[in-house]
């Protein structure tokens, strides 16, 4: 199923895991884009996103076939077409992210918020890589998470940086 609510059509799968019910996880992607886009960090056109909803083995899998790392992590990114720069033109397609449910919800119980405003926050960061935006250098990183957290603000999600 896709949602069009924004210029970005997202297509939803909840292929594994204890994830909330689709129609939350769609809801949740939604405002989470529409957060992005109030922003002003996607560039100009339409665009489709994949989003995955799945388990840490499944995840474990795709991190060890293309990132060289035989461990899950909490969400993945692969983009379809090489990354846009920040403000060009959207790609006909994003690409995919995929989220690993166990490694998401043992860090918000860790972290002590809601699993609901975590996925927020790992959509947010899986679609921020697709657009070009990463963490490798402290000032790529203070650059991200200074978008995150104004995008996760206006969803009045707390700062998960703090």
């Amino acid at each position: 199923m896709s949602s069009t609510k924004s210029r970005i059509e997202v297509d939803v799968m909840v292929e594994a895991g204890g994830w909330p019910a689709e129609p939350q996880l769609r809801d949740l992607v939604d405002r989470a884009i529409a957060s992005l886009e109030a922003a002003g960090v996607l560039g100009a056109g339409t665009t489709e996103l994949s989003v995955v909803f799945s388990d840490d083995r499944r995840v474990r899998e795709l991190n060890a076939a293309w990132r060289g790392k035989d461990r899950p992590t909490n969400v993945l990114s692969f983009p379809a077409f090489a990354t846009p720069g920040r403000g060009a033109a959207l790609p006909p397609m994003l690409g995919d992210i995929v989220l690993a449910f166990e490694t998401a919800a043992g860090e918000a119980r860790l972290e002590g918020k809601t699993l609901e405003h975590h996925i927020s926050h790992l959509v947010l960061h899986g679609l921020l890589h697709l657009l070009g935006y990463d963490h490798e250098q402290d000032a790529e990183a203070d650059e991200m998470e200074a978008i995150e957290r104004g995008a996760l603000a206006r969803l009045a999600i707390p700062d998960p940086y703090a």
